[in-house]
């Protein structure tokens, strides 16, 4: 019996009015509810052809059959139907989206076959690997990777289990962190070492442990060159990084002094070193650890100061606040309850908000507006294209 699709979940699956969840349609479209997915009978005026042949069988994007218009309009509903749950209905600037093919940081897997091995992303909802050899999701660099994963694979996968890969452009080449059920035996570091010759890779890591480096796969933040720790959080593209840290400078202005809570590895914090003094805390001392080496070894840049400490169990304080004109607060999915509400209490003349997660986003932005913050913009940046993932930056300043 045909079904008309009445709407998308904020995942992107769409709700039926029959009740079903479908995947890849789009609101308005009559469809035939399959066990694979659908038929569309009537197609909306929003669909258009995927651009990457893998799409229909790869899992690592779910909305490439809309319009970019449409994907726009639909996380921006996202986020503003997540702060309308709290009352909050602010401007909203223009929102941002990554190209394709930017994609700087991929989590692929990989096995081994009969001839050789595969690397790809696994289908939708499946353990089954799709190999991508033509992704539009990823940079052209990850992308002609892919061979050399190939033979990575060739060596430290078992012939059963697969490997997690998680690979990162760097300027100095790729950072490629391996998950592995095989031990590390001194036989394969030799293999791995000679490997990793001649090929464009800086580093390999295999679990915990860096056992090849060739260069120091460096990020640039702010003029600084900053080498993270081994599988250490950074935005996934270049160009949303960009957007973010504009969204982030515009919210501080000329704060002259600067807390940067969550501050990883220096995203935010050494960019805003150009012109503000800066206290980065975060609760990965080895992440602190690169920042500071960035900063010390780059001339030009203010006072950059550091805390390891854990912002969940132990907020900062209001008193801690104190004589600072701008906190920037980049929590993970999870939000930031707890430093939330310490910060809602202090007198700090502007916070920027940066989140991943609409919904812990709105929980943080209704605590600092019912102490009487008032949120003035809201900036929606799409760095994962072609994803159900929304990122938002937004300032809030005390009256």
């Amino acid at each position: 019996m045909p079904a008309t699709v009445e709407s998308l979940t904020h995942l992107g699956m769409g709700r039926t009015d029959q009740g079903d969840f479908v995947p890849r349609v789009l609101p308005g479209e009559v469809i035939e509810v399959l066990d694979d997915g659908a038929r569309v009978l009537t197609p909306s005026v929003s669909r258009v052809a995927a651009p990457c042949r893998h799409f229909k069988s790869c899992g690592g994007c779910a909305m490439q059959h809309a319009t970019d218009d449409f994907v726009a309009d639909w996380k921006l509903g996202i986020v503003q139907k997540a702060l309308g749950a709290h009352g909050l209905s602010p401007d909203f600037l223009p929102l941002h989206t990554s190209p394709p093919q930017s994609r700087r940081r991929a989590k692929l897997a990989g096995k081994r076959t009969k001839k050789g091995a595969m690397v790809g992303f696994h289908a939708r909802g499946s353990d089954t690997l799709i190999p991508v050899p033509d992704c539009q999701l990823l940079t052209p660099s990850l992308v002609a990777l892919f061979p050399h994963l190939e033979a990575l694979t060739v060596i430290a996968a078992s012939r059963k289990a697969e490997i997690a890969l998680t690979v990162t452009e760097s300027a100095a080449g790729a950072d490629i962190h391996i998950g592995t059920e095989l031990p590390l035996t001194p036989e394969l570091r030799i293999k791995l070492a000679a490997f990793a010759q001649g090929k464009p890779i800086a580093r390999l890591t295999w679990m915990d442990e860096p056992v090849v480096t060739l260069h120091a796969p460096y990020q640039v933040f702010g003029g600084a060159k900053v080498t993270p720790p081994p599988g250490a959080f950074l935005q996934a593209t270049t160009d949303g990084e960009a957007a973010l840290l504009s969204a982030v400078q515009n919210a501080v202005g000329k704060a002259s002094r600067v807390i940067d809570l969550f501050a990883g590895c220096g995203t935010f914090t050494l960019p805003l070193a150009q012109t503000a003094e800066v206290h980065g805390v975060e609760g990965e001392a080895d992440m602190l650890d690169a920042l500071d080496r960035g900063w010390r070894e780059t001339q030009g840049l203010k006072k950059v100061t550091i805390e390891a400490r854990d912002l969940f169990r132990r907020p900062l304080e209001p008193d801690e606040f104190r004589y600072i004109d701008a906190v920037v607060i980049d929590p993970p999915r999870a939000g930031a309850e707890a430093q939330v509400a310490t910060l809602a209490t202090s007198e700090v003349p502007v916070i920027a908000m940066v989140s991943c997660n609409p919904v812990t986003f709105a929980r943080d932005a209704a605590t600092l507006t019912q102490s009487g913050y008032r949120l003035n913009w809201v900036q929606v940046v799409d760095q994962f294209r072609w994803s159900a993932h929304v990122e938002v930056a937004a300032q809030f300043t005390r009256p």
